[in-house]
């Protein structure tokens, strides 16, 4: 593929690309979606009734009504919410896709009035790129502990 190729295959993404909320009629298509994510163990695995849980706060990113991006925001109060499951078809990454999917979890969690939004993630650096820190202001910061090896 040449630099062209390259250049047309993403002015083609951003002018096609539609990222909107998820709803309920697009779980098959979400779960058959992250099952590549999930068989790599990029993410967890989700129920159906997790998924139907996590749909309300859930946006999709579509080319050509294709999936090619999945995020939610898992809201535990006024005070603290989780992005969740952000996945990007891997030949679609780095091209703005993720950072557009993390803007509307964000826009999201403003319009609901929530106070924090964290991310728990093996990619640092997109999430800093994206304006979240390893502290908050205060210096405070989140700890873990793990009680057994799988979820």
């Amino acid at each position: 593929m040449t630099s062209d190729d390259t250049n047309s295959q993403q002015t083609a993404c951003e002018h096609n690309l539609v990222v909107r909320r998820a709803q309920p009629e697009d779980i098959e298509r979400i779960d058959l979606f992250l099952a590549d994510f999930v068989a790599a163990e990029r993410i967890l695995p989700r129920t159906i009734d997790e998924m139907e849980q996590l749909i309300p706060t859930g946006f999709v990113a579509e080319v050509n009504d294709q999936i090619v991006g999945f995020v939610t925001l898992e809201i535990y109060s006024k005070k603290l919410a989780e992005v969740r499951s952000l996945c990007v078809r891997p030949i679609m990454q780095g091209q703005g896709i993720g950072k557009r999917l993390i803007n509307a979890c964000i826009d999201l969690a403003r319009e609901r009035n929530v106070f924090e939004v964290m991310a728990i993630t093996s990619t640092d650096q997109f999430f800093l790129n994206c304006g979240f820190d390893f502290t908050l202001p205060g210096e405070k910061k989140a700890l873990f502990l793990q009680t057994r090896d799988a979820p």
